[in-house]
């Protein structure tokens, strides 16, 4: 039980996060994005990303440990939403607000799928 608790708090630190981050994907087309805009998009994807690590390394050593098909499923996961994070960076230092939402969107999608194959896959 204290599992899923922690899990369920982990993935509400997420939905905080990702929340703050559609907000700053709402900025107007024409307005410019603020120069800070850049910094919250990467300490709010920093922190969606640390997360997931700890999800995952926690689904690992209680799911199915000895399988190394999981870790490496997991682990590319956890890049390819790094990979997402720092595109969304780079737009948002461009202020290129279209960009954003499209890298947000995506960095949105991987994150929800990593929480999403968790309980069916590892069973937690």
């Amino acid at each position: 039980m204290a599992l899923a608790n922690d899990l369920d708090d982990r993935r509400s630190g997420c939905q905080q996060q990702l929340m703050r981050l559609r907000i700053l994907a709402r900025s107007r087309e024409d307005a410019a994005l603020s120069r800070e805009a850049s910094s919250q998009v990467r300490d709010a994807t920093n922190a969606v990303i640390a997360e997931a690590e700890v999800m995952s390394r926690t689904a690992l050593r209680v799911g199915r440990p000895q399988e190394l098909q999981a870790e490496t499923f997991l682990w590319v996961r956890i890049a390819r939403l790094a990979a997402a994070a720092d595109r969304a960076v780079d737009a948002a230092r461009s202020r290129d607000v279209p960009a954003l939402r499209r890298h947000l969107r995506q960095f949105d999608a991987l994150t929800s799928a990593i929480w999403g194959v968790q309980h069916p896959s590892y069973g937690i």
